[in-house]
């Protein structure tokens, strides 16, 4: 959020926004790829760690980077750093994903769904914070001294984690091949092929699309003062992360003592069902003007409606993939399954930019619209066994 709100302000064109986001996608894509086979080598908490120095040192970077660069140079040093930081976040994703597979208590379905949507909720409710507090920090301090901030936090969470000692014992600690990377389960690489399109259909509009819509909507209210567009363009985003991640973590609920093969028809259903709200809000921003009032209601109360739907959609993949792997394979098809997820993220990243640059919001949401469609073929061809 810092990012993008700051570049914005320095002039960056909605293509300029999404190439700084490019590498961070990319890496934390090329992360996943390797992070079950470096889980199985050296053990989950000396990845979590390594991603938690990680992404502070990527901070110290963006902090100390001059801005009087140039925009091709500040693209560049902004993208190195932002590469660092989707390493490390994809780094800690993969070791605290597939330490629920050896911690979860092995009496049911329904035990392992429960922790799965509670870890995945609870981590995107934080991730809603995030979003808010980029926002909140970039209108009362400045760019540097909210990277300072966030050091700061890092740091402390860094330090705190080490004085607790966390004890992870997993035995599976090996030498692997680097062709066990790929998964030779249908329902894995299936699995996996509707996750690239379904966080693609997400981020196509979330990443540049409605954020920088938003900001320019917002931009001379002054409920707030003169950074109020901030306030409210960091609100929006972070209430539907926090909603995403409360819905994740209640998800269980629904699906209580379904087989296997009911939640993935299941999965089938909530798929085709969240290609509504994309659709009918692409065909509000075709025939509104931009920045019209009926719009921006419509795009408030249709995104987070599909908000609820894509949470189910989630939590049930972030379900499936454990439930078909082994625990010998988790950190191997976790790491896999992710590297789609973070696949997903930079098509979407990269739509995202052209899409709003060729055909405004109306392009980028029915892009997503497209994106659904063959997430929810993909689901619908997995193995029922």
């Amino acid at each position: 959020m810092l990012v993008l709100l700051n570049f914005h302000l320095l002039g960056f064109s909605p293509i300029q926004l999404a190439y700084l986001f490019l590498i961070y996608e990319f890496m934390g894509t090329l992360t996943n790829f390797f992070g079950g086979y470096l889980v199985k080598r050296f053990g989950l908490i000396p990845i979590l760690y390594s991603g938690l120095t990680i992404q502070t040192l990527s901070l110290i970077g963006l902090a100390v980077a001059p801005m009087d660069l140039g925009i091709t140079l500040s693209v560049f040093f902004v993208m190195i750093a932002q590469g660092f930081s989707g390493v490390a976040k994809d780094l800690t994703k993969v070791s605290a994903k597939s330490a629920v597979k050896i911690l979860a208590p092995k009496t049911s379905n329904s035990t392992l769904f429960k922790w799965v949507a509670i870890l995945t909720g609870s981590k995107n409710a934080m991730k809603g914070l995030g979003f808010l507090s980029g926002a909140v920090f970039l209108a009362i301090f400045d760019y540097v001294a909210s990277l300072a901030i966030l050091i700061g936090i890092l740091v402390f969470i860094f330090c705190a984690i080490v004085v607790s000692r966390p004890s992870l014992k997993y035995s599976k600690i090996r030498a692997v091949k680097f062709k066990n990377i790929f998964s030779t389960d249908s329902r894995v690489n299936y699995l996996s092929l509707a996750r690239l399109f379904l966080f693609g259909a997400r981020d196509v509009w979330f990443v540049v699309g409605v954020p920088i819509y938003f900001l320019e909507v917002f931009k001379n209210t002054t409920i707030f003062g003169g950074q109020s567009a901030f306030f409210l363009v960091g609100g929006f985003m972070a209430i539907w992360v926090i909603l995403y991640g409360v819905t994740q973590a209640s998800t269980h609920k629904l699906f209580r003592n379904m087989d296997e093969r009911r939640l993935k028809s299941n999965a089938v259903s909530w798929a085709s069902l969240s290609m509504v709200a994309p659709l009918l809000l692409a065909l509000a921003a075709f025939t509104y003007d931009n920045q019209t009032l009926v719009l921006t209601s419509s795009l408030v109360v249709g995104l987070y409606f599909f908000c609820a739907i894509f949470a189910v959609n989630s939590s049930l993949h972030s379900f499936l993939i454990l439930k078909y792997t082994t625990l010998d394979r988790a950190p191997l098809d976790v790491g896999f399954y992710y590297t789609a997820n973070a696949s997903g993220r930079l098509l979407g990243t990269l739509m995202s930019g052209v899409s709003y640059k060729i055909g405004g919001l109306s392009l980028c949401l029915f892009t997503a619209f497209i994106f659904l469609i063959v997430a929810t073929v993909c689901t619908k061809f997995i193995p029922a066994d």
